[in-house]
């Protein structure tokens, strides 16, 4: 059991068993290289000779934060661009060859980045080097793939937004939550503005967002890192820099008073419950307490919502809540479905009643060591391949320019105290800090949307 996450899942096993506390365990560190090339591309290479294989990772510093009124939309769209061909390799050749020689691939969008991920076997390094280089070095930008992916984003809106049950549920939510336009809006955009985009639209977000200075390159597996970062070089280096891209600015009040909005869902079969508290960004001590607070709330079976109103009172049938950790002003959310013949105002006013007892009395010793524990589990599972952990350091970078982060994250963690949860329950979990949406199943008590609060 040689592998860094092995031994540490060893560990979390014989936490149980032998020791009180899950701050006793320690990770091993990661050995980080960080290194930035003339064009301004920084390379992390973390070597792992556990298997032989490893991961690439290239995550680009754009998201729909990045987009302009009536140009949402735009960050997601051109994830799907990149996968068009490009100077060398023809439409739909990326993923073959990356297929064919044993691997995986992959590219997301969220509001704060955009990545594309592939695993190969180690003696595919030029392969993955080769495909990214090239497609950021010249890709295939045309009317024809612009109109074709623009339709599959589309159709992507329509499957996972307006024809889902609840699809417009959370896009509303996040609409009411930020005033503030970079994360105000939602990142698959909407038709009208997807409509709108021209070819130099798209050549132009090319050009200023698909920078080498504007991305990090992440490496992690069997390789050897001086070859690695020669072979980066080899594949990189004469990719010119741009302009550095218009800086973002997300300044989001506090305490703006409470929004709520009541909507009408045709695919929606029960009602559902949907609030949002403003809260500081990621990696912030504040951050952290509400990571453990929302452990405590809903994290797991014997957690107080899921205990006291799923299994006890049956006031609701599931409650989920969870806290984001985005690059600026972030949201804790809870999501609730009242069971059988309950209504949403009683599970929401059992809801509150259970956040006011804890505001009011604190967090138990055991529900602190209970999180950290779910922390520290899920702090090794996602070192368990190269894949997932290359991802984690490239957002780390980009988020909050700190790849070494995935070494710290469990100490900043297990640094909460009690007394810091509770003090972050009563500074963000307040009505004048939230927003609500219920959503009502269309001609069982659904109405036409309402507003409250000081939502404009």
């Amino acid at each position: 059991m040689n592998h860094p996450a092995k031994r540490a899942l060893l560990s979390l096993l014989l936490l149980g068993l032998m020791l009180p506390a899950a701050a006793q365990v320690k990770l091993p560190q990661l050995k980080i290289i960080d290194t930035k090339l003339d064009n301004g591309l920084r390379v992390i290479i973390v070597p792992d000779n556990s298997a032989p294989v490893y991961a690439i990772n290239v995550t680009y510093n754009t998201g729909s934060r990045n987009e302009k009124k009536g140009r949402t939309g735009f960050a997601h769209l051109f994830e799907h661009m990149m996968f068009q061909g490009s100077k060398n390799i023809a439409k739909g050749e990326h993923m073959q060859l990356v297929a064919n020689n044993g691997g995986s691939m992959n590219g997301s969008t969220n509001n704060d980045q955009t990545n594309y991920y592939q695993a190969l076997p180690k003696n595919q390094l030029d392969l993955g080097l080769f495909l990214e280089a090239d497609r950021m070095k010249a890709l295939d930008v045309n009317q024809v793939n612009l109109d074709n992916q623009r339709n599959a984003v589309q159709e992507e809106r329509r499957l996972r937004v307006d024809n889902q049950p609840y699809g417009k549920s959370n896009e509303t939510l996040q609409g009411m939550a930020y005033d503030s336009f970079p994360y105000h809006h939602s990142v698959i955009g909407s038709m009208e503005d997807l409509n709108a985009a021209s070819l130099d639209d798209v050549k132009e977000f090319f050009r200023i967002y698909y920078a080498p200075n504007n991305a990090v390159l992440v490496l992690v597996g069997d390789v050897n890192p001086k070859e690695a970062l020669a072979k980066v070089k080899k594949y990189f280096g004469d990719i010119p820099r741009q302009p550095e891209p218009e800086p973002v600015v997300v300044d989001e009040p506090m305490n703006k008073g409470e929004r709520r909005k009541t909507i009408s869902d045709g695919l929606a079969r029960l009602p559902q419950y949907r609030a949002a508290y403003n809260i500081a960004a990621g990696n912030t001590p504040d951050n952290y307490a509400l990571q453990v607070l929302s452990s405590v709330l809903a994290g797991g079976r014997s957690s107080r919502l899921f205990e006291r109103l799923v299994r006890e009172k049956q006031l609701a049938t599931n409650i989920n809540v969870f806290t984001e950790q985005r690059r600026g002003p972030s949201l804790l959310h809870i999501v609730a479905t009242p069971g059988r013949g309950v209504k949403v105002e009683d599970l929401e006013k059992a809801i509150e009643a259970e956040i006011e007892a804890l505001k009011k009395d604190g967090v138990t010793a055991k529900e602190i060591e209970k999180a950290r524990v779910n922390h520290l589990r899920g702090q090794i599972q996602s070192r368990a391949g190269s894949l997932q952990l290359a991802n984690r350091i490239a957002s780390n970078v980009i988020y909050f320019n700190d790849p070494n982060l995935v070494n710290t994250v469990v100490d900043k963690y297990n640094a909460v105290t009690a007394d810091h949860v509770k003090a972050a329950a009563n500074k963000y979990l307040n009505p004048t800090n939230r927003s609500v949406v219920i959503t009502m199943p269309e001609g069982r008590g659904g109405a036409p949307a309402t507003t409250a609060g000081s939502m404009q």
